[in-house]
């Protein structure tokens, strides 16, 4: 016994070992090259956070400072159009309308400039593809005049302002109320002023990427013709980086776990099997290999697996929704109207915003909702009109 024991050994032990060779990948792999390669990785575990949050943070916030400062030259080079009157609002109906929800913050970042000079460059890149596009600025700054980058604006694009001067405030409106009641305001606001076919709404941190338009044609054409998601109540454009893990209670993340281990199990074992010249078949080697390129995966960062579906609008998903976050979301006509109706008749607060009353309506309602990854927009705005930092941080 001892000595079969000792055979079993020595053959598992071998250089040539499948054994040896696979310890070998793992402690490589994990233990040396991916720490190596993703420690400067903002959304991987490998990532460290000691060494690199704080500088990290105060390079983004001296960056987006700069493309502040570029939006606000942006505009005042810009020659002013003749901005279409409300007249003709009541014989055109726009195919998208892309509607900033803009308050007053920080004067140095210019975030609502940001946005809107991002999107109207695109909307200059994409031609006649976009001859339906509209965008509204909607300023819900108590104080309108207050809100200098609105002035601005307001000699490019229609803008819609939700003036409280004067107004003696109600104690029963808390931040996150008043939040929803303006994201009420600028939804029925968009629909009163244009009825377009879909409504983006865009908060005033949240800037577009280069493939926004493309993107979202596919989605009008091709996808949104598939009964389940033309009656969605909305599309989310936007998720966390940091909530796109794989380990996760969504189940479609599990599934899509899973399924790229059952793909990458068996195309790693043929380039084992044909690099050690072995048999191509081996059924132990192709689970290691799954259970390996699904650990990598979400060690490394789902994220970055999501950015190859760039590539092309076709490989863009579109999953069931998750909770967090309104940085960009998409309503077709008839969903804005039944969001409207089921926003007014609930009270936001903390632990209760609009982004988490908006998900409670698919079990209190019975609708569906679902996310387009990888994300349409950036969301830079480190400083939230809500919750004060005088230090915000990426993380």
């Amino acid at each position: 016994m001892l000595h079969y024991a000792w055979q079993l050994y020595g053959r598992w032990c071998r250089w040539s070992s499948p054994f040896i060779h696979l310890l070998t990948l793992t402690v490589v792999t994990f233990g040396v090259l991916a720490p190596l390669i993703c420690h400067r990785l903002l959304y991987s575990y490998f990532y460290l956070r000691r060494w690199h949050l704080n500088p990290m943070s105060q390079e983004f916030l001296r960056q987006n400072q700069q493309e502040g400062q570029a939006a606000l030259h942006y505009f005042e080079k810009l020659q002013i159009p003749n901005i279409s009157k409300a007249s003709d609002s009541e014989t055109f109906r726009p195919l998208l309308l892309v509607t900033i929800i803009t308050v007053q913050r920080r004067d140095d970042f210019h975030y609502v400039l940001q946005v809107a000079s991002r999107f109207h460059h695109l909307l200059q890149q994409c031609g006649t593809n976009c001859q339906s596009h509209r965008v509204l600025v909607c300023n819900v700054e108590p104080d309108p005049s207050r809100h200098q980058d609105v002035k601005l604006l307001s000699s490019f694009f229609p803008t819609v302002s939700r003036d409280k001067t004067g107004d003696d405030p109600d104690p029963r409106v808390n931040h996150f109320e008043k939040e929803k009641q303006d994201y009420v305001f600028c939804l029925e606001q968009s629909l009163l002023a244009y009825n377009p076919e879909y409504v983006l709404v865009v908060e005033d941190d949240a800037v577009p990427e280069e493939e926004i338009f493309p993107v979202l044609q596919h989605l009008f054409l091709a996808r949104f013709s598939k009964p389940y998601l033309r009656d969605a109540l909305y599309f989310k454009l936007y998720h966390p980086e940091r909530l796109q893990q794989y380990v996760n209670p969504e189940p479609m993340r599990i599934l899509e776990w899973l399924g790229l281990g059952m793909l990458l199990g068996p195309v790693l074992n043929c380039v084992y099997s044909w690099a050690a010249g072995r048999p191509s078949l081996n059924w132990p080697i192709i689970l290691f290999f799954a259970a390996y390129s699904m650990a990598l995966s979400e060690l490394v960062g789902r994220h970055y697996l999501l950015e190859l579906r760039r590539l092309a609008p076709a490989l863009y998903n579109v999953v069931p929704v998750t909770e967090c976050c309104t940085p960009a979301m998409l309503f077709s006509a008839p969903s804005a109207h039944r969001a409207l109706g089921y926003l007014k008749g609930l009270q936001c607060r903390q632990g209760f915003a609009k982004d988490i009353a908006l998900y409670s309506l698919l079990r209190t309602k019975g609708e569906n909702a679902y996310v387009v990854e990888p994300n349409l927009v950036r969301h830079v705005g480190m400083y939230s009109s809500i919750r004060l930092n005088d230090n915000p941080k990426l993380l």
